[in-house]
């Protein structure tokens, strides 16, 4: 039986998350659209996505939307990679950015084999960085 790999691209923003999907093979890789972002609408993006031999592979760059995607995905047993916005490779000359440009690139990219996820803390060390940082915020606070 043969296997279909799709590489799904995410550009993920606190209200909406863009979607891009490319085929294992050469194809381009095709916008799909624009959900909200929620766990319901996630569900139902990869019950659409899913099928018999199908593998999902999802990847987003990290941002202040945090780890909870990745969460979700990996609680549904997807693989799902989270990439910094600095080891992303750009184009010389590609400026413009648009949530449809950023999930196709993604797409294609993660298909290529060209990004490098990086390590997603377990909640407890979420949960103790953001305490520190709220530490270090009084302390700045208290000083001025």
């Amino acid at each position: 039986m043969k296997h279909i790999t799709k590489y799904v691209g995410l550009d993920v923003s606190k209200e909406t998350i863009a979607v891009a999907v490319a085929e294992s093979g050469r194809g381009e890789a095709r916008f799909v659209g624009t959900i909200p972002n929620t766990v319901e609408a996630i569900r139902k993006l990869v019950r659409q996505l899913s099928g018999e031999n199908v593998r999902l592979e999802f990847c987003y760059e990290a941002g202040p939307t945090g780890y909870g995607l990745y969460r979700l995905l990996r609680a549904m047993d997807l693989s799902c990679f989270v990439v910094a916005p600095s080891l992303i490779p750009v184009r010389q000359g590609d400026r413009v950015k648009t949530d449809r440009r950023d999930a196709l690139r993604l797409a294609q990219l993660l298909r290529a084999g060209e990004l490098t996820p990086v390590w997603v803390p377990a909640e407890a060390d979420e949960t103790l960085r953001d305490l520190v940082r709220a530490r270090e915020d009084v302390l700045e606070d208290r000083l001025r």
